[in-house]
């Protein structure tokens, strides 16, 4: 163990020299690097978490740049997967940690295989689908995750313990109604109370990682940065008997088959469109395919393809963002015509 690297945290009574140990051995999984998920991952390669598996499907844009805080401009201009980049920026932050970067969507067909082997699950994303999804493979395989999530200037935090507390489903049976919550589309989203709600999750992952779960919180915390206010909500009778995911073992979203699909990606004007079945595009023969039909960029990565008033990024697992609508059948039709469905 370097201990001059981490004497600080091992000064804190409540982790010591035999709680840094534990983290050192830890696995963790963070899904989505966008802005919550780069300072959760900056807090778990500093704190000497042993390995540490980065998930997101997207790629750094100058208009993350605002709260995103482990990118620069270089990664935007190099059109760098968000998991590569934050890699590459950990790695020279601690060379001890193994982080794995994986460039991809979480779907029900791969969760299992990238979150079932970790010890504590650590929530970026900025949708509940995906929430769902992390809460059958927490619940399934009894592994602990910290759910987040922040817009304009409040944000929201909760520890899901199996067993010993509430699971998402327990307090949401279902994903809120489209246009019944503020999104970052409508409200924006203020750097602040990204590193406040993230650096609260971390706290909860630290606890639990250095062998203290029974510290860990057993509220929910909600907070306004901009008016300074704290609400914290007590969670111990929240836990329902006859919920479909912790009662009755039911893993409606682990069960549900790949599709075609398209999702809006929350202020970016842009659509992700899934392929109906699981493909693999050769890049540089697409790129080469693509140049007669508008400017192209292309790293080992992705394609970009301006095509009039849309952009094209495709992935090597047949993904692609459609930029510049927020219609799925737009998306959809483009990505009929130049990928093919």
């Amino acid at each position: 163990m370097d201990r001059a690297r981490y004497s600080r945290q091992i000064l804190f009574p409540n982790i010591g020299e035999e709680g840094q140990l534990r983290l050192l051995q830890s696995r963790v999984a963070i899904v989505g690097m966008g802005a919550l998920g780069t300072v959760l991952a900056n807090h778990m390669v500093r704190a000497g978490a042993g390995f540490v598996r980065l998930i997101d499907r997207d790629f750094v844009e100058w208009s993350n740049l605002q709260r995103q805080m482990l990118y620069d401009e270089n990664d935007a201009k190099q059109l760098l997967p968000k998991a590569e980049a934050a890699a590459g920026k950990l790695r020279q932050i601690n060379s001890s940690v193994v982080i794995e970067p994986i460039v991809a969507d979480l779907t029900s067909q791969n969760a299992e295989q990238w979150l079932a082997d970790v010890d504590l699950i650590l929530d970026g994303t900025d949708n509940f689908q995906i929430r769902f999804l992390i809460n059958d493979v927490s619940v399934k395989h009894q592994i602990p995750w910290v759910y987040g999530g922040a817009v304009s200037a409040h944000g929201m935090t909760f520890a899901i313990i199996p067993g010993r507390t509430p699971c998402l489903r327990c307090m949401f049976a279902s994903a809120p109604a489209p246009g019944t919550t503020p999104t970052c589309d409508t409200a924006g989203v203020i750097g602040p109370i990204i590193h406040v709600i993230a650096s609260l999750q971390a706290t909860e992952a630290i606890k639990y990682l250095t062998g203290h779960a029974d510290a860990v919180s057993r509220v929910s915390t909600s907070v306004d940065v901009w008016n300074t206010q704290f609400r914290q909500i007590d969670l111990t009778h929240a836990k329902q008997p006859s919920c479909i995911c912790c009662g009755q073992h039911t893993f409606e979203y682990l069960q549900t088959s790949i599709q075609e699909q398209t999702t809006t990606l929350c202020g970016r004007d842009t659509v992700q469109v899934h392929p109906k079945e699981e493909v693999r595009i050769p890049l540089a023969d697409f790129a080469k395919r693509m140049e007669p039909i508008g400017k192209v960029e292309a790293n080992r990565f992705l394609v970009r393809v301006h095509i009039k008033d849309y952009v094209l990024v495709v992935f090597p697992d047949g993904r692609a963002l459609v930029q510049g609508t927020n219609e799925p059948g737009i998306a959809r039709s483009l990505y009929a015509k130049y990928i093919g469905m």
